[in-house]
């Protein structure tokens, strides 16, 4: 009985154990899911103000706001494309791991353009435009070399598993098609064996002749013929 009542008082703490598991679980992808839907919202958000300020805004404001735009969505088209193909093609997590050494610098940029939008001294700010403008090329430019080379190389694969595709239906179509090639070849191997039995029974008829000869020519002692294979042949009579 202290048995029985020791085993279900593990069952119990078992079942507790699990159930906070799960709870523990789901609790956690709920605030992962709330957390990335509220960052994308906000990125989203974000995105839609500097548009705004780039096309709305005139000067060093309208400036900054094209250079964090055009920062954020080179970077992000970036991610995307790497994310998407390093789980197809495992050579891309070391384009991934330098494209994350690039995040460090953009994210950088980015702060940086961003507190520049806050700044009072627009002259100021206005002459640390042409090296802002060049770290943001740099980077841009960085990210999409590796956002090419990784489409250049997905589509570099499906061009030859297209090739290798092609090649496989086409051996298939022509076996799907075989009487095509086999029945003029049985035709004339037909039209070659009859021949060929035609001939074969002329020759034959034509040495059975030979050996027969002809009937004018040599006669039979009707003395030596058999009428039936039960017959004996009369011999001969011969002279003394």
């Amino acid at each position: 009985m202290e048995a029985v009542i020791l085993i279900l008082g593990l069952l119990f703490v078992a079942f507790m154990a699990l159930g906070v598991y799960v709870s523990v679980k789901v609790i956690g992808a709920a605030k992962r899911g709330v957390d990335r839907t509220i960052t994308q919202a906000r990125r989203t958000v974000e995105e839609t103000t500097l548009r705004a300020k780039s096309y709305g805004q005139v000067g060093v404001a309208g400036e900054l706001a094209q250079l964090r735009l055009s920062l954020r969505t080179s970077m992000r088209a970036t991610q995307d494309a790497l994310q998407a193909g390093v789980a197809e093609d495992a050579s891309l997590s070391e384009s991934l791991g330098l494209f994350q050494r690039l995040s460090v610098h953009g994210q950088e940029l980015d702060d940086e353009l961003k507190r520049l939008e806050r700044e009072p001294d627009r002259a100021t700010v206005a002459s640390l435009l042409p090296g802002l403008k060049q770290r943001t090329e740099r980077i841009t430019h960085s990210a999409e070399s590796l956002r090419w080379a990784a489409r250049d190389r997905a589509r570099r694969f499906a061009d030859d598993d297209l090739a290798a595709l092609n090649t496989q239906i086409d051996v298939e179509a022509g076996a799907l098609r075989h009487w095509t090639v086999e029945e003029p070849s049985a035709g004339a191997g037909a039209g070659a064996g009859a021949g060929a039995g035609g001939r074969g029974s002329e020759r034959a008829r034509g040495a059975q002749e030979g050996e027969q000869g002809p009937e004018a020519l040599t006669t039979r002692d009707p003395r030596t013929q058999t009428g039936y294979p039960w017959q004996k042949a009369v011999r001969p009579e011969t002279t003394n």
